[in-house]
């Protein structure tokens, strides 16, 4: 009898986990609340044909997707067109001066001998660390922690005087960066975690090495296109997907899950994938009493990431002198992040992120149009902060903004807009306290301390995503699918390549660009 696989959420690691277990030849399902693919890597359309991703925007290290199609029979770059971007993204640094960071290292060398002479050389020095770094620390990424033991292996040991765990990660860049700015360059990366640089865990310097390594990328329709196409690719190999149909609750038998009920009905199966946002479905989903070391009183007290505020602006006109990418650091950066991690306050010079897709792909707004994608990180909700009488002020804030990365005039412009804040990305997103970026990523919280990919407190339950081993971030999103796949088939005693996978499609065109 085939085994049936219930999947909560149809975003990244759901949909990488439905195309991995359908090649195992598994009856896989997938529930997703909302009614498109992708979860906070979908697509927001609005009625004057602008289109935006929610989430995520930088598409970092195809690899790992790209073996996930490849074992599913299918050529990622065939699937998704996708173009490397180059200048990568532009820093306009509040303290002063700029950098248009490029992977090509002659050019990203004179750039940061411009900003800073005393650090002429020290990019290839940090690349070829790192380089050796991630090389030998990327197997363990890809397997799974569920004790202290998984730590005490020779291999791993003997990595401690690399990895340097007792370090932040501004201080290890701070042993080839003299510069402030130049370090915030190669730091703030950390931001893709929901963290501060400060704290950050050293380790997380190949972050910012994987962006030159490997390129920054945009598909053409945006990261919500990547997950269009892996739910369509699943819906090829036999998964069903329902789309705008939430679970509401789930059945048990002791410890064990064995069906997932809906409003529409309920779907037994063998083991149960969750992709939902970890906190938040848990403590809806599970009762108390059934998550012994996951408990209500344990999540409440865990540590999680920041949030974010965010505009989506369907603009009359282009941008073309703006690049792709734009990060505005704020001057005083340090008490920004004090701010959002501390005292839980908004900023008055907040670093922000935007987004000017345009010049890369005109498939997202109406010609002669374009949009603008605005991201300020800000603390997760909190009593300090009331969204509903803040976010009408901090949207001025984020436009004035704009002005300080040269993009002028906007508030005449703007055709569309749709506004995001901590209280829509919990109540709208079903996101644990807005935090957008899941469960923080401290060393008391990663490896087996995370939340496990064969999930302890329950029988047949599964975890992908950011609140599972190896963390947030796309690339370690799908790993994540990789990884708890592989446990889920050996607990069930198939075979993980499964039956040959020949699916009957047409060929595609190739598609491969750089700019």
């Amino acid at each position: 009898m085939t085994r049936a696989v219930n999947i909560i959420g149809a975003g990244p690691g759901g949909l990488a986990s439905a195309m991995l277990l359908a090649r195992a030849g598994l009856r896989v399902r997938v529930l997703e609340r909302l009614p498109v693919p992708g979860g906070r890597t979908s697509t927001l359309t609005s009625p004057e044909g602008f289109r935006f991703d929610l989430g995520p925007t930088f598409f970092l290290y195809p690899r790992v997707l790209a073996d996930i199609f490849a074992a599913c029979g299918y050529d990622l770059r065939d699937e998704v067109e996708m173009v490397r971007l180059d200048p990568q993204y532009r820093l306009v640094f509040g303290a002063g001066g700029e950098l248009l960071a490029t992977p090509d290292v002659a050019r990203m060398e004179a750039e940061v001998s411009r900003l800073s002479p005393a650090d002429r050389g020290a990019f290839t020095r940090f690349m070829a660390a790192n380089r050796e770094k991630f090389s030998r620390f990327a197997p363990f990424l890809e397997q799974p922690f569920e004790s202290w033991i998984d730590l005490a292996t020779p291999d791993l040991l003997k990595l401690m005087p690399l990895l340097k765990p007792w370090k932040s990660l501004d201080a290890e860049l701070g042993s080839f960066f003299s510069d402030e700015r130049v370090r915030l360059a190669f730091t703030f990366q950390s931001k893709y975690l929901g963290m501060s640089p400060f704290r950050c865990p050293s380790l997380f310097s190949i972050l910012s090495f994987l962006e030159y390594e490997h390129g920054v990328y945009h598909p053409v329709g945006g990261c919500g296109a990547v997950s269009a196409a892996m739910a369509r690719i699943a819906r090829e190999m036999g998964v069903e997907i329902r789309y705008g149909e939430p679970v509401e609750s789930l059945e048990f038998s002791g410890r064990r899950v064995t069906a997932a009920r809906t409003a529409q009905a309920a779907y037994p199966a063998d083991a149960t994938v969750f992709n939902a946002d970890f906190a938040r479905g848990m403590t809806r989903l599970v009762p108390d009493h059934l998550r012994r070391r996951w408990n209500d009183r344990k999540i409440a007290a865990t540590r999680f990431s920041c949030s974010t505020f965010m505009l989506y602006l369907g603009i009359d006109g282009r941008y073309d002198e703006v690049p792709h990418h734009t990060i505005y650091l704020a001057e005083n950066y340090r008490e920004n992040l004090a701010d959002i991690e501390t005292r839980r306050v908004l900023s008055r010079d907040p670093s922000m992120y935007v987004q000017n897709a345009g010049v890369t792909d005109p498939t997202l707004a109406p010609i002669g149009s374009s949009t603008l994608y605005l991201l300020i990180p800000v603390t997760h909700r909190h009593p300090n902060v009331d969204w509903r009488r803040e976010a009408p002020r901090y949207r001025e804030v984020a436009l004035d903004q704009l002005e300080r990365i040269g993009i002028h005039g906007v508030r005449d412009r703007i055709r569309h807009e749709r506004m995001i804040t901590p209280d829509h990305w919990q109540d709208d997103y079903e996101i644990y306290r807005g935090a957008t970026f899941n469960l923080a990523h401290d060393l008391g919280q990663m490896l087996h301390k995370r939340p496990h990919n064969r999930f302890e407190d329950l029988d047949g339950v599964y975890l992908v995503g950011g609140g599972t081993h190896p963390g947030s971030g796309l690339p370690v999103i799908y790993s994540s699918a990789r990884i708890t796949t592989d446990l889920l088939l050996d607990d069930l005693g198939i075979p993980r390549d499964g039956p040959e996978q020949s699916p009957a499609r047409a060929p595609r065109p190739h598609h491969a660009a750089a700019v």
